[in-house]
């Protein structure tokens, strides 16, 4: 029950505080889960952002729903997700009400754009954060080049591409790769075996050449 508990107070708290979506709470959940809390490491926490990213829904309601079932199975699944989604749900209940009214407001107008900078900002931090601890090869590299030229390249000549084209060829060359990699890193394991085989398979002749030698020197 602490646990249920402790996973439902820290998302709440950061679907509490996390303003522009998913992509800007990575940085909380990074903070919260791995810094503080330590219920994961770096190379965990870069995982579960690519499965939430790959997989249907909100990318900060699947991180919820991975790290409360890594921390206590299913029941920790639902009361993350619940209190990550919690807070975003009653504000927005709350509000809707005055939505019009509210968005007047020249005070809240002014504090949502400052909201949106710190936003961008938020989002950027947490990239480079996973940007630095991610495992780099020049597979990896190649890819990230590819889908940063790709985006930039059609938003400045105004075509809309799906980000969802770039997750399945990066899956695509990722699964092919490494499998290929596997592939070669077996067959070099496999190749000292042989090797000492064959040196016992020669030790055990050049004993019997031996032997032979020495008994027909007796006779």
């Amino acid at each position: 029950m602490k646990k249920l508990l402790s996973l439902f107070i820290t998302f709440f708290k950061i679907g509490l505080f996390t303003f522009g979506g998913g992509y800007a709470m990575i940085s909380l959940i990074e903070s919260e889960t791995v810094s503080k809390k330590g219920w994961l490491n770096a190379d965990e926490l870069l995982e579960i952002v690519a499965v939430a990213e790959s997989t249907p829904g909100p990318i900060a309601i699947n991180c919820a729903t991975y790290v409360g079932y890594k921390r206590a199975g299913v029941l920790g699944s639902f009361f993350a997700t619940l209190g990550v989604v919690l807070p975003s749900f009653l504000i927005i209940f709350a509000i809707s009400f005055f939505i019009d009214e509210f968005l007047k407001i020249e005070l809240v107008a002014s504090a949502f754009k400052g909201i949106q900078a710190a936003v961008v900002v938020l989002i950027l931090r947490a990239g480079l954060k996973m940007l630095k601890k991610a495992k780099k090869n020049f597979v990896s590299i190649v890819l990230l080049v590819f889908a940063l030229g790709v985006t930039i390249t059609f938003n400045l000549i105004g075509i809309k591409i799906s980000s969802i084209y770039l997750i399945l060829v990066g899956g695509v060359v990722g699964f092919f790769y490494y499998t290929y990699s596997k592939d070669q890193k077996e067959k070099q394991d496999t190749l000292p075996k042989q090797n000492d085989n064959c040196d016992k398979v020669e030790a055990v002749i050049d004993n019997d050449e031996l032997n032979a030698q020495s008994k027909e020197e007796s006779l």
